[in-house]
């Protein structure tokens, strides 16, 4: 049964892919477009008065804007349908009365938020031209770390609220769980680096502006789309796991019903 859930949680997750990379297409390449625009004509401007800002791209913007967008999309919504599968069947038939329906989609709703909407507090994603090429490793090293460190501290919230709610009630239990995550995640968002690499206006020797910096309206729909985009995936694979896990579950309810009343 695990394995069947897991393939109907690899199937939400390809599902879910396909609908975040349209939603990004539509709304996100324009966004991306603009931040190309910013990055070509900021390159020939430094070129122009000698200055190199940028190394040697291992792809060009085109295609990480589109084979590589939607690589990344699939690849990254089939290991998170796979992850909200393999959640659901540790969870199921633990907590109570919730059914596959409910439990589905408040687990996808907790892996939104701890996987990338925690994270995204802290180190929210930067479109093309912002961003250092010498700092990559460093960036993606601490962003990595956020992720694992808000999944572990959702995690033990879970435990935590577990283990109050015989003292305290279910929903104490869970508000004070909750409120130690909150703490905690405040913590560790202040002990880990700040990351600011947006390109500032370039000047000449004379201190004139030659280009300006990079455009804020385009860093904050970018960040947006970014957001929208992770969330019309989440809520697809939750709701696309729900409908396939409910109907598995139900008919396997069938079946031993069925095999109860013919023995």
């Amino acid at each position: 049964m695990e394995r069947r859930l897991i393939g109907r949680g690899l199937l939400a997750g390809v599902v879910g892919a396909v609908v975040a990379f349209v939603f990004a297409r539509v709304f996100a390449e324009p966004v991306i477009g603009r931040a190309i625009e910013f990055e070509d004509g900021r390159t020939d401007v430094a070129q122009a008065h000698g200055v190199h800002e940028h190394g040697i791209e291992l792809f060009t913007r085109g295609v990480q804007a589109s084979v590589g967008l939607g690589f990344g999309v699939l690849v990254f919504g089939v290991a998170m349908g796979a992850l909200l599968a393999v959640l659901f069947c540790v969870v199921y038939g633990r907590t109570g009365d919730v059914g596959p329906r409910p439990l589905s989609a408040l687990l996808a709703a907790g892996a939104f938020a701890a996987v990338y909407l925690v994270p995204f507090v802290k180190y929210p994603p930067n479109p093309p031209a912002v961003g250092q090429a010498d700092t990559i490793g460093a960036r993606t090293g601490w962003y990595l770390l956020m992720v694992l460190t808000s999944v572990v501290l959702a995690v033990a919230t879970v435990w935590l609220a577990r283990r109050l709610a015989a003292l305290l009630g279910a929903w104490n239990a869970g508000l004070l769980a909750a409120g130690a995550y909150v703490v905690a995640i405040a913590v560790v968002t202040t002990l880990l680096p700040t990351v600011d690499e947006t390109p500032e206006p370039m000047h000449d020797a004379s201190g004139a502006i030659i280009y300006p910096g990079f455009p804020a309206d385009v860093l904050y729909d970018f960040r947006l789309v970014s957001l929208g985009t992770q969330l019309v995936l989440w809520v697809t694979i939750g709701l696309v796991f729900a409908t396939l896990a409910d109907r598995l579950l139900g008919e396997r309810a069938e079946s031993r019903r069925a095999a109860s009343i013919a023995a």
